[in-house]
């Protein structure tokens, strides 16, 4: 099994997709994992690049995305709910589907609740306590007889409160599923967000078992065409190796390497940008010349060793 995830390639469909990831889930759970990240574009690349596709188009993917993975482990009579931030989205969301309970044993729900005698659904004292990481107040709300939670359309804002989940209602799966934890992390220690420390003290935990990241980069050449367009992504499917895939054309990719530590974002480039050189498609340059473009750091500070942090989000 891991060597087969070592090597296997991305999904060609949704349809593999949700059957791929939803084994990867199911090996990282059997293996005692608790806190699991599924990551891949929720809609076709060439959509997703397209200027009226909003925000709520993305919502509406994940949730539906969402739903058919729960079905995988709802079949097996484990009880799922989808989480969303809070009770408006969650409103919005069971109003589209027409139910709160889109499939047997699966259920859309909301982080925080309002009290059953507050017409509100946030109380600006409780706003105020979450910002400054004191809490929720309690207004989250854990889901009697859930086995696992799916965590979706979360900001770095609403993540103290999936912490707040998992210590209201310990030993449950969380799923954090398409939130981009990679761009949320870069918001933590800004004003109004939750410190660094979270990254150390829960972020850090939670494991990549499905994920597929694309990135698109441009270099310049001394040499028609004088500027060369290249992407790739990153690839993992658990146990397997992270593998730095370059995107050839048609949906096909050719593997460069692969790791069992998941590589920061500017190794990866670099990555990429070496298997351009060895093909001759761009230029080799000299150190000085490679440094200013690159500059002296290829990491992130979340992507930096940090004594307090787990190892669990890199491998």
């Amino acid at each position: 099994m891991k060597e087969s995830s070592d090597r296997e390639k991305p999904p060609a469909s949704f349809f593999e997709l949700q059957i791929n990831s939803a084994r990867a889930a199911q090996l990282a759970i059997d293996a005692g994992e608790r806190f699991i990240e599924v990551e891949f574009p929720p809609l076709p690349a060439q959509v997703l690049e397209m200027d009226d596709v909003s925000a709520y188009d993305v919502a509406k993917a994940n949730i539906e995305l969402a739903i058919d993975f729960a079905k995988s482990f709802a079949a097996n009579q484990k009880k799922v709910t989808i989480m969303l931030p809070d009770e408006a989205e969650a409103k919005i969301a069971v109003e589209n589907l027409g139910t709160d309970t889109p499939a047997p044993n699966v259920r859309v729900s909301s982080l925080r609740k309002s009290d059953e005698n507050d017409e509100r659904v946030f109380k600006p004292d409780q706003l105020f306590l979450n910002l400054f990481g004191t809490g929720s107040g309690g207004a989250v709300k854990a889901v009697e007889g859930t086995d696992m939670y799916i965590i979706i359309v979360a900001s770095a804002q609403e993540l103290p409160d999936v912490e707040e989940l998992s210590e209201l209602d310990p030993g449950k799966t969380i799923v954090f599923y398409n939130l981009k934890l990679d761009v949320l992390r870069g918001d933590l220690g800004a004003p109004a967000f939750p410190g660094k420390d979270f990254q150390d003290r829960f972020l850090s935990k939670v494991k990549p078992v499905y994920y597929l990241r694309t990135r698109q980069y441009s270099r310049s050449t001394s040499r028609r065409p004088f500027m060369v367009n290249y992407q790739g992504c990153l690839f993992r499917s658990y146990p397997g190796q992270f593998q730095t895939l370059l995107d050839t054309g048609n949906g096909k990719y050719r593997r460069v390497k692969g790791s069992t530590v998941r590589p920061a974002l500017g190794e990866f480039k670099e990555e990429l940008t070496d298997e351009l050189k060895r093909q001759g498609v761009i230029d080799e340059e000299g150190k000085t010349l490679n440094f200013l473009r690159t500059g002296y750091k290829t990491t992130t500070w979340w992507e930096e060793e940090r004594e307090e942090a787990s190892d669990s989000w890199k491998t």
